[in-house]
């Protein structure tokens, strides 16, 4: 969800600043600019894509040796290029991610000191109040500090003044940044993935910190005012490993690196004989013998994780665990049980709702917590007590498809760990999980070879407006998530139910037109779900069952069935995951629809 780039160097940053903007399209946006400042202030903005702003920058000839770059996602007023960042007061430029939740009564103020508004945002509240300051002090980078102490919400912004071109000058609360060391040259950005082609030296900033970059240094104050030195890190991101290569899309090429992404976050128990709770910290085996539940928070995709490791948490390990929708989890009067584990999930670790909901818990006495996340300088994981790194690498498509899995994966470890420490995990079968855990990678490697029939069922999906998907037990939450899937990029309207819940309601909407997708396991609910399946055939309805070897469920009229190669037991949600997204990313591309970008959405929802 929105995104910065910022350079200041002894070149051209144009070029620089606009490929940072592409490799931060996966973010979702709705427009683009640019300021740059050589002997004047120069800006651009377009409601298109970067290709557009890119194109518009060369046709005017813009240059310049410091600069600042932005894709925005509307909040405060609707995508124009009048609301587009760059916003401008006097000389001063500013870009802005998050939100700015006392912006009416500055703006109110403002006003009163003759500053005029052309936009709809908050942010261009922010570009008038530094104005404001830097008429009383000569220094750009003390005028951001003083309009800093009066905002309230968040923020992550880069900030450029015309009478200063040696100065650029970021800071954040609540929104991620982090800044990027080159040689006689520095970067900002809201994302490492956006400076990979630069430099692979960052510094994460912290909450409240405020930074003025030149070409040969950088100062960071903290919040209390006091000069700080962050460490420096070398991000493991590479320029390849967020570029396209030979596949369609991201979203495509995300899918089919589902087997190394799960072997990579599987790695550190590929020889093991035991799940360790040191897998999730130092700490991790005092606060498991604490526990006596477990809440997960998480959004999205990360909630459809968080329900599907609840009956794996309660089977397995014997601990009552509790799902919260995390947007939801805050604005409700609920028990709050100090010795409940908090575990939040997130691809990002800077997903608003998820980090307010864990801020709310710990409010609330609740202090053991541990994130499940693919960043790991990320807010949630350093407002953790412990945390587990998936390493699905960058995931570009904003549908997320191997996060999801990767975070399974994570979710299976962290049972077997709670099990463990709780007598409730014998040797044998701990064996038996950790032999079925080696083989997964290859399990779903053995899953994609059923992309050409995926496709098949996709170009009769393609012309249909509604779909229902099934699936009982923990298979239920794999149902979700696939038409969750289906709804991100497809726009075809997909329900998902609980299969036992066919006939009291969702059976009435069931003919000939709607296509009914069911995730057929061998498992103990079987049964029960091939008498739901004849529901459907009863009324004529459509069935597309994704059925495991064994189950004896074959293809007939009516009734269309894919066999999934593998039987994964415990780990089966994981597999019939993959062919879900097979069939959402196929039917996508049948409909013609921007697969990676879907609109109205972001990848990183760092506003509430």
């Amino acid at each position: 969800m929105c995104g910065i780039v910022g350079a200041i160097a002894a070149r051209n940053v144009v070029p620089i600043l606009i490929e940072g903007l592409k490799r931060l399209e996966y973010r979702g946006y709705d427009s683009a600019g640019i300021a740059v400042i050589n002997g004047g202030l120069r800006r651009l903005r377009s409601t298109g894509r970067v290709a557009e702003l890119e194109r518009l920058a060369q046709a005017d000839g813009v240059s310049g040796m410091i600069g600042i770059a932005h894709t925005r996602w509307a909040t405060h007023g609707a995508p124009s290029e009048k609301n587009a960042h760059p916003h401008v007061s006097g000389g001063i430029s500013v870009v802005h991610n998050g939100i700015i939740e006392n912006h009416e009564d500055i703006r109110e103020r403002l006003r009163g000191q003759g500053y005029q508004f052309v936009s709809d945002t908050d942010t261009e509240v922010i570009a008038h109040l530094v104005h404001s300051h830097r008429k009383q002090c000569d220094d750009l980078f003390e005028a951001v500090r003083r309009c800093l102490r009066e905002l309230l919400g968040a923020y992550a912004i880069a900030v450029v003044d015309e009478a200063d071109s040696q100065r650029l000058v970021v800071a954040r609360m609540g929104a991620p940044l982090l800044l990027g060391l080159g040689n006689n040259e520095n970067f900002a950005a809201s994302d490492a993935s956006a400076l990979v082609q630069v430099t692979q030296r960052v510094i994460y900033l912290e909450e409240g910190d405020c930074a003025e970059l030149s070409r040969e240094r950088i100062r960071i104050v903290d919040a209390e005012g006091h000069e700080v030195a962050r460490e420096e890190q070398i991000t493991e991101l590479s320029a390849a490993a967020v570029e396209l290569g030979p596949y369609q899309h991201y979203m495509q090429k995300e899918i089919f690196e589902q087997p190394m992404a799960v072997a990579n976050t599987l790695e550190l128990v590929t020889n093991a004989h035991a799940v360790m709770p040191q897998l999730f910290g130092a700490d991790a085996d005092k606060i498991f013998n604490k526990i006596n539940s477990l809440t997960i928070l998480a959004c999205g995709t990360s909630y459809h994780a968080g329900m599907v490791a609840r009956y794996w948490v309660e089977a397995v390990a014997g601990l009552p665990c509790n799902v919260e929708i995390a947007s939801e989890f805050r604005y409700r009067e609920a028990v709050h049980d100090p010795d409940t584990l908090i575990v939040t999930i997130s691809q990002s670790g800077e997903t608003a709702d998820t980090l307010a909901a864990l801020q709310h818990a710990k409010a609330r006495g609740q202090h053991y917590s541990l994130t499940i996340c693919n960043a790991p300088e990320s807010a949630l994981v350093r407002a953790s007590s412990l945390r587990f790194l998936t390493r699905a690498g960058p995931e570009i498509g904003v549908a997320s498809t191997k996060a999801f899995t990767t975070q399974l994966a994570a979710l299976v470890l962290l049972t077997m760990a709670l099990a463990r420490q709780r007598g409730r995990l014998t040797p044998q079968r701990e064996a038996e999980l950790l032999q079925a855990l080696r083989h997964l990678p290859a399990a779903l490697t053995h899953v994609l070879q059923i992309e050409p029939q995926i496709a098949q069922w996709a170009a009769v999906f393609a012309d249909k407006e509604h779909m229902l998907f099934l699936g009982r037990g923990i298979h239920y939450p794999i149902a979700m998530e696939g038409a969750l899937k289906l709804k991100e990029i497809s726009y075809i309207h997909a329900e998902a139910y609980a299969a036992g819940e066919l006939k009291h309601g969702p059976l009435a909407l069931v003919d000939r037109n709607m296509p009914v997708v069911a995730v057929a396991p061998k498992d103990a609910l079987l049964e029960k779900l091939k008498s739901n399946l004849q529901e459907v055939r009863a009324r004529g309805g459509e069935l597309y069952v994704l059925a495991d070897q064994d189950t004896r469920i074959t293809a007939s009229e009516g009734v269309q069935v894919i066999q999934m190669p593998d039987h994964a037991g415990l780990l089966s949600p994981i597999l019939h995951t993959v062919p879900l997204q097979l069939l959402a990313y196929h039917t996508a591309l049948r409909r013609g629809t921007d697969v990676d970008k879907p609109r109205n959405l972001a990848k990183s929802v760092t506003v509430e």
